[in-house]
């Protein structure tokens, strides 16, 4: 049984066919990958799959329930959350707030209990505290838990970003180009940190990298896109070999030689 199951997805913008027969089924624990040249059409799927964009025709279905209509809170608390290709930390809060509001999307506080501070309130709020102290140590962040979150160097504040995407407790969380401004020993931790995403937390993965070494490093299945349109599917060695992926990226002249 599929985790996700998308079917047919397609949206246009005006005139401009921007995705369109997309289809993609990964099961519960898959680590996948979704790649293409730049404006393939990337982050427009991954906008379609949490409800930023509506799709103008095709299905989306996490573990059998359709999301689309869905707002994106919604689809959020369904299981499946996402980063941003562009940073979108909350800057002027902490590190550990930063974790611990995503975490209220679990939350169940009553405004009566906030206010007075009760006891189930001071539970949770230790309980939250608690849990993101476990996610910083993912990225070995536990001692930057008080610092502002626009004071951290970039590939943390990348770091800090995929860590309150897991603090909503999802089934499936999508990475856009997470390793983007890395250097070469970053990327190697992250793809570590990748692989014990799905490992430890038994989460399901759909990455969209530019990085070519860390997608076939870390995916067990790759989704080429071109201008909006599936051009392969496979495995990485084949998709690596594969002639149409190959002219998209290079053009034809790769061919021709």
């Amino acid at each position: 049984m599929s985790l996700l199951e998308v079917k047919n997805l397609g949206i246009s913008f005006g005139g401009l066919r921007a995705v369109q027969d997309f289809s993609l089924s990964i099961p519960p624990g898959g680590l996948f990958g979704l790649i293409g040249p730049n404006g393939a059409g990337k982050t427009t799927v991954f906008n379609l799959l949490t409800g930023v964009y509506a799709p103008s025709d095709g299905t989306i279905e996490l573990a059998g329930r359709s999301l689309v209509g869905l707002r994106p809170f919604q689809i959020a608390e369904a299981g499946l959350s996402r980063t941003f290709q562009n940073i979108r930390l909350f800057p002027d809060l902490t590190v550990l707030e930063n974790l611990k509001i995503a975490m209220h999307l679990r939350g169940r506080h009553t405004l009566a209990g906030t206010i007075l501070r009760s006891g189930h309130f001071r539970a949770t709020e230790a309980d939250q505290t608690r849990r993101a102290m476990e996610l910083l140590s993912i990225f070995d962040l536990t001692d930057r838990a008080d610092a502002y979150a626009r004071n951290l160097p970039y590939g943390d504040q990348r770091r800090l970003e995929i860590l309150r995407a897991m603090a909503t407790q999802p089934r499936l969380i999508l990475l856009d180009e997470p390793a983007a401004g890395m250097n070469p020993a970053e990327k190697l931790a992250l793809a570590e940190s990748i692989r014990r995403i799905r490992t430890d937390f038994g989460l399901t993965v759909l990455l969209i990298e530019h990085d070519m070494t860390l997608v076939m490093d870390v995916c067990e299945r790759i989704t080429v896109l071109d201008y909006g349109q599936i051009i392969a599917v496979g495995e990485p060695a084949a998709i690596q070999k594969n002639p149409k992926v190959i002219e998209a990226y290079l053009g034809e002249v790769a061919n021709e030689r």
